[in-house]
């Protein structure tokens, strides 16, 4: 199989970080209570996986492997210490509301396992492309997690739209439903592990029906020659 072809379907489905690896889920869990909160955090994520892969693999001839991990971590600090200074200064109040959880993209699994397992092996073009594709399917999950959580907890969606696309969006917030007092069990932490494991569980639902329609592969044995 084409490289870049794996590496698409490995970030969107067959490896996608949230899904299958079950990494960074302290902050999918923690901010996906709406749609704009989680895209904000997934962009950040994403950017910062396609910087951190890309310099990694600038740079993996020259680093020693004794002290490989700890340049990985100070390139990832470097990039989400940017990212978070441009968040500030252009998108402030929604920096505020995802608060600590941007700094904690450092600490993500998902980026210095990425760094290691791939970036580390491949060349700049594999690694920026496994860094989008990792990044968009975390983004997705992250999305889609906080469409339910918002549609169920407040009876909205793109509520706070202005935080991350101008004062010319608070048009695109939809309400649901009327006078909906909110489900509160979908606002809080509990409410994010059901979302989570719904998902889990429909995606592998789907890999299984897949896998069922596969035709059987039948192995012919040669008899060994007398």
């Amino acid at each position: 199989m084409n490289i870049y072809k794996q590496v698409i379907q490995d970030g969107l489905w067959k490896n996608n970080p949230a899904l299958v690896q079950v990494l960074g889920l302290c902050p999918l869990l923690a901010v996906s209570n709406t749609i704009v909160n989680a895209l904000g955090l997934g962009i950040a994520t994403t950017l910062t996986l396609i910087a951190s892969n890309g310099a990694v693999s600038l740079i993996r001839n020259f680093v020693r492997p004794e002290i490989r991990i700890p340049v990985f971590v100070l390139i990832i600090a470097s990039v989400v210490t940017t990212i978070e200074l441009a968040m500030s200064a252009y998108f402030y109040e929604l920096y505020k509301i995802l608060g600590i959880f941007i700094p904690l993209i450092v600490t993500n699994c998902t980026i210095i396992a990425r760094a290691e397992a791939f970036a580390s092996r491949h060349s700049v073009s594999e690694s920026l492309l496994d860094g989008l594709f990792m990044g968009l399917g975390f983004t997705a999950v992250l999305v889609l997690l906080g469409a339910m959580r918002e549609s169920l907890g407040f009876g909205t969606l793109f509520q706070q739209a202005h935080l991350l696309f101008g004062e010319d969006a608070r048009a695109l917030t939809i309400t649901l439903m009327a006078d909906y007092k909110g489900y509160l069990l979908a606002v809080l932490p509990p409410g994010a592990f059901l979302g989570l494991g719904l998902i889990i569980a429909i995606k592998n639902i789907i890999d299984k029906r897949m896998a069922e329609k596969k035709p059987a592969e039948i192995v012919v044995s040669s008899a060994p020659a007398v």
